[in-house]
């Protein structure tokens, strides 16, 4: 996020992070970026690496057409109008194939890294919850990737529904996949009744910005504002498509977290966050700390 920022030309701008995590139930121990091995199952293979250049890639109406064919197609054969799973028994076997992780937060009970069996979306949910409520009086940025927008999605509904939150993100979203929303209508016993969409979560006061990389294969439903409805503060997914340009020895991941946390797109939106309700004092010095900061990078990169 920082590297993000200071592309933007913002060198400076103090925050508070928490990372939230949830892996730990799922594995005995982490990827150990130490770890030369790479047959290892503890080898850790992308790393976090500084962008090289600016990798471009045009969006073309045909690739945006064809994605849209193919979420039409899904939600089609998956999805009944009612947000009820359609071939449940099959969703759930490619969950079980592609998705491991999804397809335990999916189970009923599961054992966890510890041994200890455990109902699963509350372990899973957990951390999540317990963060909120102790950051409950702070005004929040929530970022959820990949399967963690979906935890995340379930957490402010469910859990915390009353812990306000001011800009929800997701980043390579699965929140479009028809299964995910037919189990999140299921969840909250919508499935076979007359909504046809999901809402927003009530907790979101003011945004919620979606990321997708069209490359992404997990986001590849890369439009979720024509999935979920406003909640009643009229707040809905608005959508961008951006270039994910994070590689390592030559091999792109557009679904990786860092190439979607250090985007332009992302960068302004969390830079209109840190800003919000701040005193003029405060944006003025900012911008003046910033602007001779940004001048002193330009004499170094030009010596």
């Amino acid at each position: 996020m920082k590297e993000g920022l200071r592309r933007k030309g913002i060198y400076f701008l103090p925050f508070k992070f928490k990372m939230v995590y949830w892996a730990d139930i799922v594995f005995d121990k982490p990827l150990d970026e130490k770890e030369a091995n790479p047959e290892s199952p503890y080898h850790f293979k992308e790393k976090y690496l500084p962008h090289k250049y600016e990798k471009k890639r045009e969006w073309t109406y045909v690739r945006k057409k064809v994605l849209d064919v193919v979420e039409w197609q899904l939600d089609k054969i998956f999805l009944n109008k009612d947000l009820s799973i359609n071939y449940s028994g099959i969703s759930d076997k490619i969950i079980k194939k592609y998705f491991r992780e999804l397809n335990m937060y999916y189970m009923e009970d599961f054992v966890d890294a510890k041994g200890k069996k455990r109902k699963a979306k509350e372990a899973f949910r957990e951390p999540l919850t317990k963060c909120l409520k102790a950051k409950r009086r702070s005004n929040i940025f929530l970022i959820g990737h990949s399967m963690g927008s979906i935890i995340a999605y379930d957490v402010m509904t469910i859990c915390t529904p009353r812990i306000p939150i001011d800009t929800f993100v997701t980043i390579g979203s699965a929140l479009g996949l028809p299964v995910v929303m037919g189990k999140n209508a299921a969840e909250r016993k919508l499935a076979g009744g007359t909504q046809s969409k999901l809402t927003t979560p009530e907790s979101v006061k003011n945004h919620w910005y979606n990321f997708s990389d069209l490359e992404d294969t997990i986001s590849a439903n890369y439009d979720l504002n024509d999935d979920y409805a406003p909640n009643s503060k009229g707040v809905a997914p608005v959508d961008f498509q951006i270039n994910n340009d994070y590689e390592i020895d030559g091999e792109e991941n557009p679904h990786k977290s860092y190439g979607y946390l250090r985007t332009p797109e992302f960068a302004e939106k969390l830079y209109e966050f840190l800003m919000t309700d701040r005193s003029w004092f405060y944006k003025t010095s900012i911008k003046i700390l910033n602007n001779f900061l940004a001048a002193l990078h330009l004499k170094k990169s030009t010596i």
